[in-house]
């Protein structure tokens, strides 16, 4: 008993002895931290400089500022975003860049495509799924720091290969993936839990130029601020960009004190923008940043939830840590390195365990110190170090003028939706002439080769009327577009009738009241120009009334076919002014001829049996936004057959290559 009374006061006074050494190693820390931020103590430019990790006079000139980029930093931040990023990869290529479904996407080689540069083509699908088996590679070494450039190459190629090769799969978050894997190329981030320090390739902690950090934190800091500066649009600040979406569970809790409109507009649209806009500034300065990274973390969290976007939420909550201190995987493997242990030889091994630990954080510490405190006196600027604060300084106005360049890219992409597609809409003309000849070449009916192609698309923006996107006029063979010219066959949104919301949504609700099945939709014409229709024999009580202008309503047997009128068929003609209705039957095409000298708008207002046979049968497709997320265990089921459906897929094209084993494909059912 007294030896283990003795044992038991021995350990207690070596633990408090090894508790004290930590107090006043920490203190040690906190004391060379602060001697090295309060240089010159009581100075503004100083405390500029402990808040938000730099200062004034690190970018007052040209050499000051590469000695800045060059600054030594601890390697493990870095180190486990690369991890996070290149795991995030590894999931997202057989999802959002489409590997599991490669056969559907890439299979059909007379499928329109819809590259940036009309010579970029598609490989046939068994090399397509090889370019995707050297991108997962790449992703994979990525994630493992196993011959990391070689790996970040193997990703970036194919990547912007494939991205180059489809805009109409485009979207921030793509573009936001190529960029990062591009900046990681770059850096040094396998120098912390990688196997390149296994192999011997890099040295273990090796601190990396702070560049490499200032780079990814300027682009993540980009990603909020631009989605912030693009919500400053009328739409979006009155509420209507996002109608409805608070009907999602995940905004089941400011619902017990908001209405669904308030959530709408207060929590959704105001919200989403000041946090947007003001969150990267938050997460730069230290005081604020723990409260910002627990909102912006809630913030993903949810918007995993509400929408369909693949691995974007994660890839933002992975690269979150970029604004922290650059050793915090340090500070939190520390936390756990020193647990209880209930005997003495558990105590002893804990002991050396965080002795060596310490030794060897110490080590790290004092390169990095040395390396703070002497590089100033030591480091030499060579042309590489001006090279590549070049590039950084060039790439930084690039990200940002891009999101801004739509006045030379005027055909490409516009600051509104009505006008992005125009150069996709002459591609797939052009493509459907080609197919068109090619099926003539191989029928024995003749096609003239003297073909008009014109489209007729209606869309409605953010509650609007449902309007017109192109002159259904213009021959699309021969319409006149070029990247930097504006399209004139795109049509202006008529803003004009963007008051009328509020009354459409009125409307809507009165005409909800006449019926559970009934309801109603909204167009907008320009003079001058016609609206072709086929109503089914679904719909019943049918009503067109017209809110502004005035047109001319034909229906009939062959009101579409001008060889055919007059030949004996009744033709019902009308005139409807601002206010008037008419009946319109089913079972027949009408047209409506806009006649004012301005735009018109009308409605239909109708009953939908259909609707109600389906509720009535119980096949009612659900489309509330409230049932459209998955449950976790449903979308890891999802993920788990879409991996294997690609490793299926990577394994056919390697056995059709090598053996001439058939690819199997599916079919895109339209």
């Amino acid at each position: 008993m007294l030896a283990r009374k003795k044992r038991g006061k021995a350990n207690s006074t070596a633990t408090c002895n090894e508790e004290r050494n930590n107090r006043e190693e920490n203190y040690q820390l906190a004391d060379n931290i602060k001697s090295c931020a309060n240089e010159g103590k009581g100075s503004n430019s100083n405390i500029f400089k402990v808040e938000f990790e730099f200062s004034l006079t690190d970018i007052k000139n040209w050499e000051n500022i590469i000695r800045f980029m060059y600054k030594p930093m601890d390697p493990a931040s870095l180190g486990l975003i690369r991890i996070m990023f290149g795991f995030l990869m590894v999931l997202d290529i057989p999802e959002e860049r489409g590997l599991s479904n490669a056969d559907i996407n890439w299979g059909d080689p007379n499928e329109c495509r819809f590259p940036l540069f009309n010579f970029l083509q598609p490989l046939p699908l068994q090399w397509m799924c090889i370019v995707y088996l050297i991108m997962w590679i790449g992703a994979f070494g990525i994630m493992l720091g196993w011959y990391f450039r070689f790996s970040c190459l193997a990703f970036i190629i194919p990547y912007w290969y494939i991205f180059l090769l489809d805009k109409t799969s485009w979207n921030n978050h793509s573009y936001l993936y190529g960029v990062i894997s591009i900046l990681l190329l770059g850096s040094q981030a396998n120098c912390y839990w990688s196997l390149d320090i296994l192999l011997g390739r890099v040295k273990e902690n090796t601190p990396v130029p702070l560049w490499n950090y200032f780079i990814l934190r300027f682009q993540i800091f980009l990603l909020y601020f631009y989605a912030g500066l693009k919500k400053m649009d009328k739409d979006w600040l009155e509420g209507y960009s996002m109608r409805y979406l608070s009907n999602h569970w995940v905004f089941g809790p400011f619902k017990l004190f908001l209405t669904t409109e308030q959530v709408d507009f207060w929590i959704i649209h105001l919200n989403g923008f000041a946090l947007d806009l003001s969150v990267g500034f938050l997460l730069i300065y230290k005081k604020t940043r723990p409260m910002a990274l627990f909102v912006l973390g809630l913030f993903h969290i949810m918007n995993s939830r509400l929408f369909n976007i693949g691995m974007f939420p994660y890839v933002c909550i992975a690269t979150m840590p970029i604004f922290c201190n650059a050793d915090w995987p340090h500070k939190i493997l520390k936390l756990f390195s020193l647990p209880k242990s209930a005997t003495d030889d558990a105590k002893q091994d804990v002991r050396n365990t965080s002795a060596q630990l310490s030794v060897k954080e110490n080590k790290i510490g004092q390169s990095i110190k040395k390396l703070q405190d002497g590089r100033r006196d030591t480091f030499t600027i060579g042309w590489k170090h001006k090279l590549i604060t070049c590039l950084l300084i060039s790439h930084t106005g690039l990200q940002i003028f891009l999101p801004y360049s739509h006045f030379i890219t005027k055909a490409w992409v516009q600051t509104d939706r009505w006008e992005k597609h125009a150069d996709m809409v002459v591609q797939y003309a052009q493509c459907l002439k080609r197919n068109l000849m090619k099926a003539e070449s191989m029928d024995s009916n003749r096609l003239s080769g003297n073909i008009s192609i014109h489209v007729d698309v209606w869309c409605s923006l953010n509650g609007r009327f449902q309007q017109r996107m192109f002159d259904p006029r213009v021959d699309l063979l021969t319409a006149d577009w070029s990247p930097v010219k504006a399209v004139t066959w795109l049509m202006p949104l008529l803003t004009e009738f963007s008051s009328w919301r509020t009354q459409i949504m009125d409307i809507q609700r009165e005409v909800y009241s006449w019926s559970e099945y009934s309801d109603a939709i909204f167009v907008a014409d320009f003079p001058g120009l016609t609206l072709e229709n086929y109503i089914g024999e679904d719909l019943t009580n049918i009503t067109l009334t017209v809110l502004e202008g005035e047109v001319i309503v034909e229906a009939g047997d062959n009101v579409t076919d001008k060889h055919k009128q007059g030949r004996g068929n009744k033709i019902l003609r009308q005139k409807i002014s601002k206010g008037e209705s008419m009946g319109v039957p089913a079972r027949l095409f009408h047209r409506v001829h806009t006649v004012s000298a301005t735009p018109s708008c009308y409605m239909y207002s109708y009953v939908n049996h259909t609707r109600q046979l389906q509720e009535e049968q119980g096949d009612t497709p659900v489309a509330d936004v409230e049932h459209k997320s998955r449950g976790l265990w449903r979308e890891f089921t999802f993920r788990l057959e879409n991996m294997a459906r690609a490793v299926g897929l990577v394994s056919n094209a390697i056995l059709n290559i090598l053996y001439s084993v058939p690819m199997v494909k599916r079919v895109r059912l339209v």
